[in-house]
């Protein structure tokens, strides 16, 4: 099941100013699958705001059809379900960080019996108790952001969208934060994420989808972006010597030899079994073939400048 499903979305915006029409969505289609954490990456101006409006019902397509939760965006009733931290937020700076909390629950239509309970749980879960009662005028950039992050989950949303829910947040803030998206998707729940720290995105979640222009760059399983199918490093049981410049091996591509280990360059898996045969006739024996991983940021720039061509 699907908590989010984008079917050939085009978003066109038009200006009074020269008539102009800017094509944010161009033919954008995604599904998020339920109880995954999904990471949507693109430079300012991909679009990345737009789409996360259309699935909020802020903003509706051109074209296109667009489902959240199973129902479509323009059902207001599906808004129970979801949580959101927009970027930049801002709260009354003459309420406490629990009054927020309380405020967003008002807003959801979500009052339990149990109200100031759940506060104090959300707020110790992002390690705010400590502060629950201090303006939100005296808080940090870092503390505005898990606040943030708690009000968006008061209503125990199905799914929840973040739009760079750790910026401003130190290193040990960040992990925290990382660590309570892992225990809300090991609950069952679905996390869309919008964030340009591409380490982060990398760290905890499943799949990713990268904009440009509107466009749809890629989309996939974040360990299958960022290791690379060219390159492998086999490291050897023992020195090699002259065995890999023998004509057997001419047909392979070396990048670089170490005293046991060498990165070949393959043109594919096929390739790359070849090899494997090769060395093995040559009783050359093997103790581990590493394929080599980029980071999500080398792919994501890659991706990016082979789309601007």
């Amino acid at each position: 099941m699907y908590s989010v499903e984008v079917q050939s979305i085009n978003k066109i915006y038009e200006t009074a100013f020269r008539k102009r029409r800017v094509q944010a969505l161009n033919d954008f289609s995604i599904k998020v699958e339920k109880g995954s954490i999904f990471g949507l990456l693109g430079p300012n101006g991909a679009g990345k705001t737009t789409l996360v409006k259309i699935l909020l019902g802020i903003t509706f397509p051109t074209t296109g059809t667009a489902t959240v939760l199973g129902h479509d965006i323009s059902n207001y009733k599906l808004k129970s379900k979801v949580g959101y931290l927009p970027e930049n937020h801002k709260f009354p700076p003459y309420l406490n960080g629990g009054d927020v909390i309380k405020y967003a629950a008002s807003l959801s239509g979500y009052e339990p019996p149990n109200l100031e309970q759940k506060v104090d749980e959300l707020l110790s879960l992002v390690k705010m108790l400590e502060w629950k009662n201090m303006k939100v005028k005296k808080y940090s950039k870092g503390m505005m952001q898990r606040l943030g992050l708690a009000q968006a989950m008061i209503n125990d949303p199905e799914l929840v969208i973040l739009d760079e829910p750790t910026d401003g947040v130190d290193p040990i803030g960040r992990k925290e934060i990382r660590d309570v998206l892992i225990d809300l998707k090991n609950q069952g729940k679905t996390i869309f994420l919008n964030s340009h720290l591409l380490s982060e995105v990398e760290l905890i979640t499943d799949n990713v989808a990268i904009l440009n222009k509107g466009n749809l760059v890629h989309q996939g399983n974040v360990q299958e972006l960022t290791t690379s199918k060219e390159k492998f490093k086999i490291k050897f049981a023992s020195e090699l010597k002259e065995e890999l410049k023998s004509e057997n091996f001419n047909k392979y591509q070396i990048e670089q030899m170490e005293e046991d280990t060498v990165l070949f360059k393959l043109n594919d898996v096929e390739e790359l079994n070849n090899l494997i045969d090769d060395l093995r006739k040559a009783q050359l024996f093997i103790v581990s073939i590493e394929p080599l991983k980029s980071s999500l940021e080398d792919m994501f720039i890659s991706l990016i400048k082979n789309s601007d061509k």
